[in-house]
């Protein structure tokens, strides 16, 4: 807004300030040389003034930028935890944060910034008074001894009237100018940011394959200096149901950021059937996987073109196909519009159940060769439960598939259950297999079993 407003109207009216002073200058040039001088000494003074005034005020604007949208981003946050805030009577708190704290900031850096606007007027009407004093005092010497008209001298007291009035407008434009500027430092941090992710000048297509997916010494660090993965290997075969168990912080959720290549492995490689991610497009990478997160992500649209946001080529019966596959077509349906039905955004006509079985759908519309459940299932009721595991294998079937979940009965039909512990690969090997070792595996899955068992989901995560 602030930049919009400066290219509008600022420099329209500085480009027609600086030719009213310039065409001044050159007319009183051409009047009277000595005279011009006069005034001419006194604009430098104006100028270097003007210089420091314009260094100062940047420091305070951008100083008022940066209080603004702490402010911005402050209330955007608690009105988005508006019920949060609700329910722990945070209000009184958040107001008196807000009116003591970050508003008290933005308007302290408000006055400063009019103090320093404030005091370069008073200095531009001392220099008018010094230039027009200095104008009358040469020039009455002129008119007395030098045959000046006075006329000629009454021309340039106009005149500088006429050349001041640009110099106080170009002077409050040019705080305009200092708070565009300062904007604008906002606007270019963000556009300047590297991208971390970006495809090779060479990079190719990945062509759609089996799904054979190859962690070959993987090490990671999202910070360069911490690592969460320690040189990771694992061989997972096309049409597997691999299944990730750990602890929280384990690695588990990296594992699968590494292999939609939301990041890059610090050391190693992820390919998909013999291809490195990091040598593909990521649109084409993308284009293989298909992914069902815990919350699910709903556009305001229709629920028809919710599903088809996995493929945008669907057609409506394909779309209709995936949901009743997954069972989403007994809920779809009742409703008054059906599939076409508009949800606007966050979804809140739907529980939460019924938002994760249409994710389930646009996963299956995608028709991927790879399929990542990132604890999709987490936040779905014993009904729902029921429906997602009557369509799970239909969803799964002929894919590659990768689970990370709280549930047994997800975790124990996995072809290969990988137990992660602090970044490190410690078991790895079906369900009976790793239950006949007795080690973490099975350490974990009886703590767990013990809590279904008494009416509770899993205390330990998977």
């Amino acid at each position: 807004q602030m930049i919009r407003e400066f290219i509008t109207f600022a420099i329209v009216a500085i480009a027609r300030d600086v030719v009213i002073v310039c065409g001044i200058l050159l007319v009183m040039l051409t009047t009277n040389v000595p005279l011009t001088l006069v005034i001419l000494i006194f604009l430098p003074v104006l100028f270097v003034f003007a210089y420091k005034w314009s260094v100062r005020s940047r420091t305070i604007y951008t100083s008022v930028r940066e209080e603004v949208s702490s402010v911005n981003a402050r209330l955007a946050e608690d009105f988005n935890g508006v019920r949060v805030v609700q329910a722990f009577a945070r209000e009184d708190y958040n107001y008196r944060r807000f009116h003591d704290g970050d508003n008290r900031e933005v308007l302290n850096s408000n006055l400063q910034a009019t103090f320093v606007l404030a005091s370069f007027f008073p200095l531009l009407e001392l220099l008018s008074g010094l230039t027009l004093f200095g104008l009358v005092l040469v020039g009455g010497l002129l008119v007395l001894s030098y045959g000046l008209t006075a006329g000629v001298l009454v021309a340039f007291v106009l005149y500088i009237e006429q050349i001041y009035g640009p110099i106080r407008d170009l002077a409050q434009r040019w705080s305009v100018v200092q708070i565009a500027l300062a904007s604008g430092e906002h606007v270019f941090r963000l556009l300047d940011e590297p991208i971390e992710i970006s495809d090779k000048p060479d990079a190719i297509e990945l062509p759609r394959g089996k799904g054979r997916v190859e962690f070959a010494d993987v090490s990671f660090s999202y910070d360069k200096k911490t690592a969460v993965l320690h040189q990771i290997n694992l061989s997972v075969q096309p049409g597997q149901k691999v299944a990730f168990v750990g602890d929280t912080g384990a690695g588990k959720s990296s594992m699968i950021k590494l292999l939609m290549r939301f990041y890059d492995v610090t050391e190693g490689a992820v390919k998909i059937d013999g291809y490195d991610v990091r040598d593909v497009t990521q649109k084409s990478l993308r284009g293989q996987t298909g992914i069902v997160l815990q919350e699910t992500h709903l556009f305001g649209g229709s629920i028809m073109d919710n599903i088809r946001a996995g493929r945008q080529g669907a057609t409506d019966g394909e779309v209709i196909a995936a949901a009743k596959a997954i069972g989403a077509d007994e809920f779809i349906s009742p409703l008054a519009e059906g599939y076409q039905t508009y949800i606007s955004k966050g979804a809140s006509i739907l529980s939460v159940g019924q938002r994760q079985l249409l994710a389930f759908a646009r996963a299956l519309v995608a028709d991927p060769p790879i399929l990542i459940l990132d604890e999709a299932t987490s936040n779905i009721d014993t009904h729902t439960e029921i429906l997602i595991q009557r369509a799970i294998n239909t969803l799964l079937a002929g894919r590659t598939s990768f689970i990370i979940a709280h549930r047994l009965s997800t975790i124990t039909s996995a072809d290969l259950i990988v137990v992660m512990d602090h970044g490190h690969i410690v078991e790895q090997g079906t369900h009976l297999e790793l239950l006949a070792l007795r080690g973490r595996y099975y350490r974990l899955y009886t703590m767990a079993y013990k809590g279904e068992v008494q009416g509770s989901e899993a205390e330990i995560v998977f």
